[in-house]
């Protein structure tokens, strides 16, 4: 399975990536997020966190789709233990492939809709590529303050969201008085960095 996964049905493409001279691959399904390339908020993320966290131990890539972020932060961090999760069952198909694929051992795919299925640990960096069409209250409660509660004191939770959402993080970060910044700005996309404070 790792060497292709062109026999399956749902198939669309394998893409290729680079980050910091490391090339990934990752296959693909029409009925994923980001069929054609890695997503450039995707990118925008990565290329801004990689150097700038301090050695995680425990990692969750939130919404991960095909599994580009667990996967690379895998690659780069392999002592870490990375969990994926995903909602879309696909998804959780291709990720635990790709992760095959890229040789990363220490990641590990499961499905669940929030943080359901991810909620028995707690984590030193999680990331997201927040879905910006699932409403207001979803984002706010399975994307910022679900996963803000799964941090290990001083952790981090790293994310990126397309510009129309600027509107709505900010907000449920001074309601709930969240340690929010944020980090990078492009045209479509911005990083926000919640960071838990020690006890």
């Amino acid at each position: 399975m790792a060497d292709g996964f062109s026999h399956d049905p749902y198939f669309k493409k394998r893409i290729e990536y680079s980050l910091k001279r490391e090339d990934f691959k990752f296959d693909t399904s029409q009925l994923l997020f980001s069929t054609f390339e890695v997503d450039v908020g995707t990118q925008f993320l990565l290329r801004n966190l990689i150097d700038k966290v301090d050695n995680p131990t425990s990692i969750l890539d939130l919404g991960c789709g095909s599994g580009v972020i667990g996967i690379v932060l895998a690659h780069f961090f392999p002592q870490a233990e990375v969990v994926l999760s995903d909602k879309d069952l696909l998804a959780v198909r291709y990720s635990r492939h790709n992760a095959e694929v890229n040789n990363v051992p220490n990641a590990q795919v499961v499905g669940g809709v929030g943080i359901e299925a991810v909620a028995d640990r707690n984590y030193d960096l999680i990331v997201s590529n927040i879905p910006a069409k699932i409403g207001d209250e979803a984002i706010e409660q399975d994307f910022v303050l679900g996963p803000y509660n799964l941090l290990k004191p001083e952790g981090a939770y790293w994310s990126v969201v397309v510009s129309q959402l600027n509107r709505l993080l900010p907000g449920i970060g001074r309601k709930h008085e969240l340690r929010m910044s944020e980090v990078a700005k492009r045209p479509g996309h911005t990083i926000y960095k919640i960071v838990k404070p020690a006890k």
